[in-house]
């Protein structure tokens, strides 16, 4: 068990004007805080499900930024600081949200919100009830959410995603 304490978000959100869906985690893994981007634990399957669908590898952070300013998605997280023990999210405690309204006001060609997890999916519903987006739950690409196969999680992630 690592224990890291109150922590504060290290990573700016990747967005810009073209920007049409934000999708937003909950909170860096402990493996993104060390690699400072999004979604770097090697079995997480976020870059790979992103990949798939659009049909490119991408393997390098500036791959992964094209890939996502080409496909109009912004990416952030929920939490902007918090407690924490390890990675999961079960041990987020005393919860800051991000500036998610001041983001939505600069970039107001995002009209969807999708959430990699239950967490950030009630951390944003709790924070930001008054936001009038369309949000949908994707499933997790954590490697923690293993009962959803790769496959399945893709077909879901196709189907959510190409409906932007």
């Amino acid at each position: 068990m690592t224990v890291m304490g109150f922590v504060s978000h290290p990573l700016p959100p990747i967005v810009d004007e073209s920007s049409q869906i934000l999708i937003l985690g909950s909170f860096p893994s402990l493996k993104s805080f060390e690699e400072m981007f999004y979604y770097a634990h090697p079995k997480n399957q976020f870059w790979r499900l992103l990949g798939d669908i659009y049909g490119v590898c991408v393997n390098t952070k500036e791959e992964k930024i094209r890939l996502l300013r080409n496909s109009k998605i912004a990416l952030w997280d929920v939490v902007a600081a918090c407690e924490r023990v390890n990675s999961s999210d079960s041990n987020l405690k005393n919860t800051k949200p991000n500036e998610i309204p001041n983001l939505l006001g600069r970039f107001p060609n995002i009209q969807k919100v999708f959430f990699t997890g239950r967490t950030a999916e009630r951390l944003y519903k709790k924070h930001f009830p008054y936001l009038q987006l369309e949000t949908k739950l994707l499933p997790s690409p954590s490697p923690a959410y293993a009962c959803v196969s790769f496959e399945k999680k893709l077909a879901i992630w196709k189907q959510i995603i190409a409906t932007k």
